[in-house]
């Protein structure tokens, strides 16, 4: 336990976080340089050769590229990959283009990709906007009260077909060079003037139709077909015009940032495209390194510009378990200088006009600058402020406590959970016009079990310290979502990290935060279905295709990521003393390292139950924090008042 704080303590960046490697899908580099080479620039000579080895150094045995550096490959991923490397300088008969050929080639080459990566081609002047299935900017002009308003799709969906409406609408490609002339030649099994793009539309590869298009989304599709026949000139400038001032309060919102890297670099080429050398373009340059991340293995894109508050706030958790605060205070006081700097402290700018639900007092995933708080990041901030305040260590004061609380308040759903960003606002049936083909649940921000436990227990742990809060309606109703989703097998699926072990831990930790009694029959479930998946060594794996296939799929060896989920469960459900648990504790003490640290391991985190993410912290944070507890649990036992 020493060690592993040690090894927390060392890694602290100066300002009092924890930041690190939030990589793992393999798409965002490709659209950067993508994004670049439209903007008629390129990646600096040091960015260049590091994004070189890294996606060489992921390029899968079959030739092709995944979804994210651990998966199967994809035609999306692979021709995305293929067209960087050309585009940073490596010839056609390189050896691994070679194989990327003949891996994409026999599945239709560029027409086999998913929608997104067609998008990238058409912008690139790769693919023809014919076989784009359309992408409207007048749906912006829509009445807002609409079930179908772009607005009311999930922040993410909506930031990224933002400025693809604008591109598609404007039919912008970049210009042209011998060197695009040659990739058409490369990247299709017959010559570019001979493909059937009306056709192509309807086309993906069996390997990236992980959500298949719906008869719902094929007649939208073909509806809007014909709306791009007969639109109106002037009602298209309107709608251009809408999109480009949206477009702005984004990227105002977000001091240019943008919610993600996808609508990062396509807002950028939105204003190269509107105003050339215009400061929009400049300052969305300035904040592009922000989401690079330099690795042992090369630079590649980060998913968010970093996942600095989500990582701190479970490192204070974590830490204050141990029960040795008093050794980490100097650690303690400055992560605690972090939180109370990153709180947002406004709402956007022009909120309503921009979509945008309030903001003040949330907590985002990364750094107030980023400006899109998270309720679940809140939540764990809140929880994390409340731990440092007996300690003297809390920086944020008590008005903006309960501003947290009332942020938190603010996105409650109707079915007693909590989404992400934003209260839900779309209905579910929007999910059968996803169009991504490989990502699901991308449309409707709807309750997940992380967020609506997260939630729960920040709105307790406020209540405790101020007994006059009146949030026992609010909390009651999200115990009873927690409850209402558990699965027949006893467990939870996790929707941001993988996947069962996370869900359950999350949801179990909500029920006994909220009063749940160690021989529920809840509980009972869950440590059962637990018990049930430990490994004959005594640890715990689970890999990303449990949240593909919605069902818990084992590795090929343990994780001391899933055995801390796991471990930190059983103790949560009162069995904390069972054979199960002591094995899991023997396991993960045994795993670690001399050093402190616990081996590297496939990722634990996801999005939209098909992509992997890395959080680098992981490994620091859970397993101190799992063998903690069950320190603890075997000090309560020792001393006659276990369970």
């Amino acid at each position: 336990m020493a060690r592993a704080r040690d090894v927390l303590r060392r890694t602290q960046e100066v300002d009092g976080s924890w930041k690190g490697d939030y990589g793992g899908p393999l798409f965002l580099s490709p659209m950067y340089v993508a994004g670049l080479y439209v903007m008629g620039r390129a990646p600096e000579a040091r960015v260049r050769d590091g994004m070189l080895a890294h996606l060489r150094a992921h390029q899968n045995a079959d030739g092709g590229w995944g979804l994210d550096e651990e998966s199967p490959s994809l035609v999306f991923t692979t021709v995305l990959n293929y067209v960087a490397l050309r585009l940073l300088g490596v010839a056609a008969h390189d050896g691994d283009l070679l194989r990327a050929r003949a891996w994409f080639l026999p599945r239709g080459g560029a027409l086999g990709s998913s929608s997104w990566g067609k998008f990238i081609l058409a912008l690139l002047g790769l693919y023809a906007y014919d076989g784009l299935a359309p992408l409207p900017p007048e749906a912006w002009l829509l009445p807002r009260a609409l079930p179908f308003h772009p607005s009311r799709l999930w922040c993410h969906c909506r930031m990224v077909y933002l400025p693809m409406g604008w591109l598609y609408g404007r039919r912008a490609r970049a210009a042209e060079t011998p060197l695009l002339a040659e990739l058409r030649r490369e990247l299709y099994p017959m010559p570019y003037a001979e493909v059937d793009w009306e056709a192509a539309r309807a086309r993906v590869a069996p390997s990236d139709a992980y959500t298949p298009r719906s008869v719902w989304l094929r007649a939208v599709n073909r509806v809007l077909g014909l709306h791009e026949r007969i639109h109106s000139k002037r009602l298209r400038a309107r709608a251009l015009d809408e999109c480009l001032e949206l477009i702005r309060g984004e990227d105002e919102a977000t001091h240019h940032l943008c919610i993600g890297p996808i609508n990062k670099v396509l807002n950028a080429v939105v204003w190269h495209l509107a105003r050339p050398e215009g400061p929009e373009v400049r300052a969305h340059l300035e904040r592009l390194p922000d989401y690079l991340q330099h690795c042992p293995d090369g630079v590649k894109l980060n998913g968010y510009n970093s996942s600095q508050l989500w990582d701190t706030a479970f490192a204070v958790q974590s830490l204050v378990a141990s029960g040795q605060a008093d050794g980490a205070r100097d650690t303690l006081a400055r992560a605690g200088r972090f939180l109370e700097a990153e709180q947002v402290l406004e709402d956007s700018p022009c909120a309503a006009r921009n979509h945008r639900h309030p903001s003040r007092g949330g907590w985002p995933f990364s750094t107030r600058a980023h400006g899109w708080p998270i309720s679940d990041c809140t939540a764990e901030a809140v929880k994390a402020c409340l731990l440092l305040e007996p300690l003297g260590l809390n920086r944020v004061p008590h008005a903006r406590l309960a501003q947290a609380v009332g942020f938190i308040l603010s996105l409650q759903n109707r079915d007693g959970g909590w989404a992400t960003y934003e209260r839900q606002r779309g209905p579910r049936w929007l999910e059968r016009f996803n169009p991504s083909d490989v990502f699901a649940d991308i449309m409707v921000d709807a309750s997940f079990v992380e967020c609506t436990s997260a939630c729960v227990q920040a709105l307790l742990a406020w209540s405790r310290a101020h007994p006059e809060a009146r949030v026992a309606r609010p909390i009651a109703r999200g115990l009873d979502f927690l409850r209402r989703t558990q699965r027949a097998d006893g467990s939870w699926e996790g929707s941001w990290g993988v996947c069962f072990s996370y869900g359950t831990w999350f949801a179990v930790t909500g029920l006994v935060a909220g009063g749940m009694k160690p021989g529920d029959p809840v509980l009972r479930r869950a440590a059962a279905f637990l018990q049930a998946h430990q490994r004959e060594d005594g640890s715990w794996s689970e890999t990303i295709q449990s949240c593909r296939e919605r069902r818990w799929v084992d590795g090929p060896t343990g994780h001391a990521v899933t055995t801390s989920w796991a471990l930190m469960t059983l103790v949560a459900t009162g069995n904390g003393d069972s054979v199960a648990a002591q094995r899991g504790g023997a396991w993960l003490r045994a795993r670690q390292g001399a050093d402190g640290r616990w081996p590297p391991e496939p990722m634990a985190g996801v999005f939209n139950r098909s992509c992997a993410i890395h959080y680098d912290t992981y490994l620091r944070v859970f397993p101190p924090w799992a063998l903690s507890l069950a320190m603890h649990s075997d000090c309560i036992r020792a001393a006659g008042v276990g369970s």
